[in-house]
């Protein structure tokens, strides 16, 4: 069931997380995890309680072999023991490969239900939670962390328990057979420890400043080979730079691997020397004890033959705390987002929206942004943003309605919330005073699946998956055929476009869409948005990257497609603050005017300023 070599490991294994205060509780939790596997961890232990009876079972047999078969000459003991003993090796083997099994399927099981609870508890997290939070941190959790718990079960069932148990066999059967040699072989466990530890720090502060620079290292060619990256480094000339930078850090690299090779070489030195003069030794006094007739020749060689499971788990137990520290620490890590409450729920008695066209209502929405404490983890953060300040209201008692199927635009200088007023329409944040309402219902009290099919959002930079045309599609509609698929295309005037593509629908769109253009990529989005049908749509700023013509095109689907349906539209192009049934200038979290285009004009305030300076030159 184990090697009498120690596990290395829990030698070199990082020892940050020695001293960190951790939660009450925490091993509790922990343990709910272990409880859906109990069957199969109690058939560990009794699989490890086999293989510890099977480690003491062999150095018998050779001592039987040689005290009541070769030494008396009795050929047919030597034979049976012998192949007895060829049994039991067999049996071993398998018994470590179940006990592998078990244990993996065990840490396995772990890992699954973590990673799926973490991955399920972030999707519902607020889009204040991903503002503020480091991607690759949140990603460590889901990657690192979760196997860094999963050793917390794991390193029990492994380490903890198969070497304890061994351990405990190997001392009752040595003292059985010799007190004397087993004192002494005693005497010899501090010549093990103390090299253990003292290598085991060095290699510990060698192993976290390896896992460092290979963070820094994948993160550099992380930001470097995605699309933005590769372009900024060739747009700017500096290849040769880069390549002497990432040079530098795998150097880096380099030396901290030879360094962590020569001092896992000298440690595994010192352990295999001093095992083979602890062998020596048990060999001296024994042998002085078994020629004053102590004991027999057989039992001189079982001891030696114990003595070696002796050292190894003794050593590996000596430092097994770091690793379980070091785990129960990733377990808290993992804890500390699953406890995070998201800031937008659904309510117990939610209700769905009401069917057909929808009215869209802001009774005295007052809003500012979450802050840290509100919407995210500390350990998970970016640098704090200026909008995140408790005393900075986005908006600031903003009223309106719009009717079901008409057009209501909003027009503002850059700041003046018109973003965050179409973000509070889809529910991506709920308003800090006043409410919300589309079709007449609170939006805290609307199911989230009905505002989700309800609400349709084009944003200013198009979202896209690295993936085919198709599945881009059907992110808003899983079960539309590649008929009704084409007809989007074509609502949205990239019909010459998919004709054009070598795959069809199967084409891959690259990296956030990058195979496409700026048009194509708001376009592909707008045909997102019209395979959905939502009864409210929300352009914020949809149209602001297409060329003239690209822009008549879309808005000729848009017209079609919007008929009947209420939608707000951040405008930035003179067609569409023309065709608003309303329009509303905001500044400063504001509305300061509100009418059509005409009106507005005559009223010579900011809205006439805002169409001089934006507008006025698309007059044809």
């Amino acid at each position: 069931m184990m090697s009498g070599r120690p596990s290395y490991r829990a030698l070199v294994n990082d020892g940050s997380a020695q001293g960190q205060a951790l939660p009450p509780g925490l091993t509790q939790r922990i343990l709910s995890y272990a409880v859906p596997h109990w069957r199969s961890i109690t058939l560990f232990l009794l699989v490890t309680a086999l293989g510890a009876g099977i480690v003491v079972a062999n150095p018998l047999l050779l001592r039987a072999i040689i005290d009541e078969g070769i030494i008396p000459g009795d050929t047919s003991i030597v034979v049976w023991l012998a192949v007895a003993a060829g049994v039991l090796a067999v049996l071993e083997g398998l018994i470590t490969l179940t006990g592998r099994w078990l244990s993996s399927r065990i840490g396995e099981g772990v890992i699954y239900l973590l990673r799926t609870q973490v991955f399920t508890h972030v999707q519902r997290m607020p889009i204040a939670f991903f503002t503020r939070t480091q991607t690759g941190s949140l990603i460590s959790r889901l990657n690192t962390d979760v196997v860094g718990a999963q050793r917390a079960i794991t390193s029990v069932l492994q380490s903890v328990v198969t070497n304890l148990v061994s351990l405990v066999a190997v001392l009752i059967t040595m003292l059985a057979l010799s007190w004397q040699v087993t004192l002494a072989a005693l005497a010899m466990i501090p010549l093990f420890i103390v090299p253990a530890k003292v290598l085991g720090r060095k290699l510990a502060v060698i192993s976290r400043d390896a896992m460092d620079n290979n963070a820094q290292m994948s993160s550099l060619m992380t930001e470097r080979f995605n699309v933005g990256g590769a372009m900024l480094v060739k747009l700017y000339g500096r290849p040769s730079e880069e390549s002497a930078g990432f040079s530098n850090r795998a150097a880096r690299v380099r030396e901290l691997g030879v360094r962590q090779a020569v001092y896992g070489g000298l440690l595994f030195t010192m352990l295999s020397t001093i095992t083979a003069l602890a062998t020596a030794m048990v060999y001296g006094v024994g042998g002085v004890l078994a020629v004053g007739d102590a004991f027999e020749v057989g039992t001189l060689v079982a001891l030696t033959t114990l003595l070696a499971r002796l050292y190894g788990p003794v050593t590996t137990l000596s430092n097994v705390h770091v690793e379980i520290m070091t785990a129960l620490v990733s377990f808290d890590r993992v804890f500390e987002v699953l406890d995070l409450e998201p800031a937008i729920k659904e309510s117990p008695d939610a209700r769905p929206l009401p069917e057909g066209p929808l009215s869209v209502e802001f009774d005295g929405v007052s809003f500012r942004y979450p802050n840290a404490a509100e919407s995210s983890v500390a350990s998970l953060e970016l640098t704090p943003q200026a909008q995140s300040s408790d005393d900075t209201q986005v908006l600031n008692g903003v009223s309106f309605h719009a009717e079901p199927g008409r057009m209501v635009a909003l027009v503002g200088p850059s700041g003046a919330g018109k973003t965050t007023l179409t973000h509070l329409v889809s529910r991506l944040y709920d308003p800090t005073e006043g409410t919300v309402r589309v079709g007449g219902l609170d939006l805290r009290e609307a199911a989230g699946d009905s505002l989700r099919d309800s609400v349709g959002v084009v944003t200013q930079d198009a979202q896209l998956f690295h993936d085919t045309v198709g599945a881009n599609l059907r992110y808003a509609n899983p079960q539309a055929t590649d008929e009704e698929l084409v007809e989007a295309l074509r609502m949205a005037r990239l019909g010459a476009l998919l004709d054009q593509l070598p795959d069809g629908l199967e084409t891959m769109v690259g990296d956030r869409g990058y195979r496409l253009s700026g048009g194509e990529k708001q376009r592909l989005a707008i045909a997102r948005l019209l395979l959905k049908a939502p009864s409210v749509v929300v352009l914020d700023e949809a149209t602001a990257h297409l060329d003239s013509e690209s822009e008549a095109a879309v808005q000729e689907a848009l017209a079609e497609a919007l008929a009947g349906r209420t939608s707000l539209v951040i405008a930035h192009r003179l067609a569409t603050v023309r065709e608003a049934d309303q329009i509303l200038v905001l500044e400063d979290g504001r509305i300061l005017e509100r009418g059509t285009h005409d009106e507005l004009l005559d009223g010579g305030g900011l809205y006439t300023a805002l169409y001089r300076t934006q507008f006025a030159s698309q007059e044809h």
